[in-house]
């Protein structure tokens, strides 16, 4: 909301501007319109709960939890609006890589952005007329960041929202009656979020009422269950990468930078002031600009230049995941791709299996319509009026699926238009591999259980890594060190596991110095640089690369591509050694990988705790590779018997509680980091049998 100065002083003030920047401004009618009937009510009784709870604390102040008490701070009430009001939680898209790739082709032509990220479907980027690429600076998105941004607290550690909105994902799939060992559907859904922060991104629960009984996992911002089951219904989501962000560059005034180019005439910048108390300092004042497209995020004096994000979250109905409250009550298919005709952001692929023997899924999300010549997304576009965005496609336009011939259905934010189809809503996807892996393991189970899913979602297999491995295995050198690499890499059999001796230097080699080697060979010094700096390299195209070397490296690209390998391996070997000791037999991945949950303010943190897995394997890890701790890893799991509702399986890690006097705040680390899970249950008597606590709320 941008009031983090009110209790934590001046220095973020400026987080606050950023974040008021993106608040929504629109039509709350329309907004409360588009999550259905019961959304402002929903939103309004969740709002007066968390109220409640912090009119007890007021008079159990002994309870108050301890990060209030050390920052000084009563915890303030919720309105209903609060609910829907903040965007920036939302994941984005491509807003980075739009920046990355015009710096790219500023510094080495348009032929550079091949080397950023694969497009599918197939697709070649192309400068919009009118846009110089050199003109975007390289600090363009430094008030976006901080808008999006977790809040940092002194001494504490928080996520980079960029790191995030890259690495985000998630696996889900529904398996039909015909492919079961039960006869019923099974649905499985693991997210990948944020995994260095407490408390967990998800929150389970059980919503029972009169014609309603929702079990699952939603986020704690937001009433009612995004991933679960209603009893007859089960859903779980991946994010669909729709992109859903711009960056405009405009032409300001030199005379009067108040005004910007618009259609052949000066526009005026809609300027809004707002007042931001600061704890222990008088309030401060700042000017908030925004165009005709969105919230100016930059203004370059010298060269009479404005940058603004063009957002769907401007638009209504674009609050993450709210949406969900339209598809709670679905009794059948039908019913729940009527519930998710509204769905706005993020853009979602909502996985579907009920107790009638039906699986399906269903994308969503506001797409779109960009007009102008080359206006694709994928580089910025001057905000003259020939880019713009003619409204959205309806939902009912994205390719969805409905008891698929196969028997199953399975997504990993995978690239999923049917061949020619005629709404593409991104050019860039997650690479194929986790995708590729699940279908492998669920084809293999003709009689698939609950237990075979939850053995899916631990599988730590790369496909990057045996695509890799095999133009390793063909080279030889005469430095022992390097021959030791690639005779350790030449055992490797992609499974990085936590006791995997090859795993601790693939990934080292990968991540730290073959990309970066990669881009070094094959783009000038500089536009290397910016690559070697992107978040989730995409190692397709180094695949690719090395499978067709002259078509990249040039003529005898073999030759460099073999060099590179050997340039490259032994910096690896050495870094390992170096934190493993000089014996490869004793190194494990587990002792470079970590996970570890830092609490907002320092402490108590749980963990570190040994991972295992990349961000290639369908059990994820995203970890920094400077420090090697995961920053998205899936925290939350679950797979559901569709129909025995209480043989589904859940975890959530690090534990329920974000208090850390609470027995809950770590008790499922250990579970969830052995691959473990516990009864997801939800018949009243199972639930009862098992009651650990009760508590009854009496209105007052």
């Amino acid at each position: 909301m941008g009031q983090l100065s009110e209790v934590l002083g001046p220095s973020y003030v400026e987080q606050d501007r950023a974040a008021r920047l993106f608040l929504y401004r629109g039509d709350m009618r329309a907004e409360w319109a588009s999550y259905g009937p019961e959304a402002k009510l929903a939103a309004t009784r969740f709002a007066e709960g968390i109220n409640g709870y912090i009119d007890w604390l007021g008079r159990h102040p002994e309870s108050v939890p301890p990060e209030f008490r050390t920052l000084g701070y009563q915890p303030a009430h919720w309105r209903p609006e609060d609910v829907v009001r903040i965007r920036t939680h939302a994941i984005g898209e491509n807003l980075m890589w739009e920046v990355a790739r015009a710096r790219m082709v500023c510094l080495a032509g348009a032929g550079a952005s091949r080397y950023l990220r694969s497009l599918h479907p197939d697709h070649v980027a192309k400068v919009p007329t009118g846009l110089d690429p050199c003109s975007v600076p390289a600090d363009v998105l430094s008030v976006y960041d901080k808008a999006t941004a977790a809040v940092t607290f002194p001494k504490g550690v928080g996520t980079q929202k960029d790191i995030a909105d890259a690495t985000s994902g998630s696996n889900s799939w529904a398996i039909g009656p015909g492919r079961t060992a039960t006869g019923r559907p099974i649905l499985a859904n693991d997210p990948h979020r944020g995994a260095d922060a407490l408390p967990s991104g998800r929150y389970l629960a059980q919503l029972s009422a009169p014609g309603l009984n929702l079990t699952g996992a939603g986020e704690p911002w937001n009433p009612g269950i995004a991933i679960g089951h209603n009893g007859t219904v089960a859903f779980g989501l991946t994010n669909l990468p729709i992109d859903q962000t711009d960056l405009y560059v405009y032409d300001l005034d030199p005379a009067d930078h108040s005004r910007y180019r618009y259609r052949g005439r000066w526009e005026p910048i809609t300027k809004v002031t707002e007042t931001i108390p600061v704890h222990g300092s008088a309030p401060v004042r700042r000017e908030l600009g925004f165009t005709r497209h969105g919230p100016i995020v930059k203004i370059d004096e010298k060269a009479h230049k404005a940058f603004a994000v063009r957002t769907v979250w401007t638009e209504p109905g674009s609050s993450a995941y709210l949406g969900s409250l339209n598809y709670q009550r679905a009794r059948n298919f039908g019913q729940f791709t009527a519930g998710m005709r509204k769905w706005g952001a993020p853009g979602s692929n909502l996985v579907y299996a009920d107790t009638h023997g039906d699986i399906g899924y269903v994308p969503a999300g506001l797409t779109p319509r960009r007009t102008g010549a080359d206006y694709d997304g994928l580089l910025p576009v001057p905000g003259d009026g020939r880019y713009e965005w003619d409204g959205f496609h309806a939902n009912s336009e994205l390719p969805g699926q409905h008891n698929p011939p196969a028997g199953y259905f399975a997504s990993a934010n995978d690239y999923n238009l049917p061949p020619g189809y005629p709404v593409v809503s991104n050019y860039e996807w997650q690479l194929p591999y986790r995708k590729q892996r699940i279908d492998e393991l669920i084809e293999a189970k003709p009689g698939a259980t609950v237990a075979d899913s939850l053995a899916v979602q631990r599988d730590e297999k790369s496909l990057v890594a045996t695509q890799l491995v095999p133009f390793v295995r063909a080279l030889s050198s005469a430095d022992p060190d390097t021959a030791k690499a690639i005779a350790l890499l030449s055992g490797f059999d992609g499974v990085a596991s936590v006791e995997s001796a090859p795993a601790a230097l693939y990934e080292t080699w990968i991540m730290k110095y073959l990309h970066s080697g990669w881009a070094h060979t094959l783009l000038p010094q500089d536009a290397a640089d910016v690559l070697s700096q992107t978040i989730n390299p995409d190692f397709s195209l180094v695949i690719d690369s090395f499978t067709h070397p002259d078509a990249w490296f040039g003529k005898d690209g073999a030759a460099a591509r073999d060099k590179l390998i050997l340039d490259t391996l032994p910096l690896a070997f050495h870094d390992v050694a170096g934190k493993l000791g000089e014996d490869p037999a004793k190194w494990r991945w587990g002792g470079l990988q970590y996970a570890q949950f830092n609490h907002p303010l320092g402490s108590p943190n749980v963990g570190p705790t040994p991972m295992g897995g990349d961000y290639a394997t369908i059990h994820p890890s995203f970890f920094h590779p400077l420090t090697y701790q995961q920053v998205i890893g899936a925290t939350f799991k679950m797979a559901l018997d569709v129909g025995d509702w209480d043989a589904s399986r859940a975890i959530n890690a690090p534990g329920q509680s974000g208090d850390p006097r609470s027995p809950h705040y770590r008790d499922l680390n250990d579970l969830w980091a052995s691959g473990g899970s516990f009864p997801l249950l939800s018949s009243r008597a199972e639930v009862e049998r098992h009651l650990d606590t009760r508590i009854r709320l009496v209105p007052r």
